[in-house]
């Protein structure tokens, strides 16, 4: 049966996705490296807010026409290649934790998707659908690569060097390449050679099965919003490093370390794939939720590893990757937990509770280590 295509959206609606990236996009370029007063920051924030929504709306749309698992991939592999742009940025920028703001960041993000965003799906999917289930087989093998990728790349320098918590060059080097290669294998496996078990486990229904298809989009609807997801997303890390300086001054100004400006950056970039993962599990598609959660996190240590890496034939003095004991600590406690709640392939409130006080530990100890 040929598919239907999406309505037409209400004209605010469309004056909105289409005119809010326009707007961030034009505030971006006004306000590039200018030093911001209280009164730009409240503005930049708003504009930033608003393009972060806007991307989740464009993303949706192109995960509603290329289907799972590529709509999730799409929106991770481009806010981490965003992120990764402005982490290069900021380390090269210098200043107080730039050694380690790369190792801080992507923890963090590690953090808030296998933490805080699963522990919010499972509570918001558990709470309006009792137990969601999920492919306990494609969910293994993404927390599995995730592992591995982040053992690679942040708990090996702690222990390889008898010169702290960095890499030599050749074992960078290496990392960097073996990285690559298990993100590609991965995306491989999800999108081509075993992409049934990447996507939503199928509700029984009594509609019709046409009715699932009556809101794809078109070709065209499709391209526009690649485009306006691509303008929104360097949008959102471009107002985010204009705001960099003032969350460093905040930072400080509370007598927060410096290691949480990589938080806050991570929250920032990684807002719209959080709200889109939460409005997956309120459709009772936890299985989305997973492939944007494990995905963002396997995307930004994949990518991230590879780039620092060639970056520092530029950067001065050494890049810190290693992780501290605490840090350790709670990786392994996060990937505990995580297995023990996809090995059933279903979950309850439980899971997404202990997951969210994971997280909450996580923020607590880089405010206070």
């Amino acid at each position: 049966m040929p598919k239907t295509q999406a309505p037409k959206p209400a004209a605010y609606k469309t004056w909105l996705s289409t005119g809010i990236p326009i707007v961030a996009g034009v505030t971006l370029a006004a306000f590039w490296g200018q030093k911001l007063d209280g009164g730009l920051v409240v503005l930049v924030a708003i504009v930033l807010a608003a393009a972060v929504l806007v991307a989740v709306y464009h993303a949706e749309v192109i995960a509603h026409r290329v289907g799972e698992p590529f709509g999730s991939l799409v929106l991770a592999i481009s806010v981490t290649a965003i992120e990764v742009a402005l982490i290069v940025t900021l380390v090269s920028a210098g200043g107080p934790g730039a050694a380690t703001l790369a190792r801080d960041t992507v923890f963090a993000a590690v953090m808030i998707t296998m933490n805080g965003i699963v522990g919010l799906a499972l509570v918001i999917g558990t709470f309006k659908h009792g137990i969601v289930k999920f492919n306990a087989e494609g969910t293994g093998a993404a927390l599995a690569t995730v592992t591995a990728l982040a053992t690679l790349g942040l708990v090996l320098p702690t222990f390889t060097s008898a010169e702290g918590p960095v890499f030599t060059t050749s074992q960078l080097v290496f990392v960097a390449i073996a990285s690559l290669v298990l993100y590609g294998i991965f995306v491989g496996i999800q999108t081509v050679s075993h992409r049934e078990m990447f996507v939503p486990v199928k509700k029984i229904v009594s509609a019709p099965v046409t009715q699932g298809r009556a809101h794809i989009p078109s070709i065209a609807q499709t391209l526009i919003s690649l485009g306006l997801l691509l303008i929104s997303l360097i949008a959102v890390v471009g107002l985010a490093k204009l705001e960099s300086p003032s969350i460093e001054a905040a930072v400080a100004a509370v007598g927060f370390p410096p290691s949480f400006v990589g938080v806050i950056i991570a929250i920032l970039v990684l807002l719209p794939e959080s709200i889109a993962a939460l409005r997956a599990a309120r459709r009772n598609e936890i299985q989305t939720s997973y492939n944007l959660a494990l995905g963002s996190a396997m995307a930004s240590i994949g990518l991230t590893i590879p780039v620092i890496a060639i970056s520092t034939f530029w950067f001065e003095g050494s890049l810190i990757l290693g992780l501290g004991p605490t840090q350790i600590t709670l990786f392994i406690l996060t990937v505990v937990v995580s297995t023990l709640t996809l090995v059933p392939g279903k979950a309850t409130r439980l899971q997404g509770g202990v997951h969210l006080v994971i997280f909450a530990t996580f923020i607590v100890l880089s405010i206070s280590p």
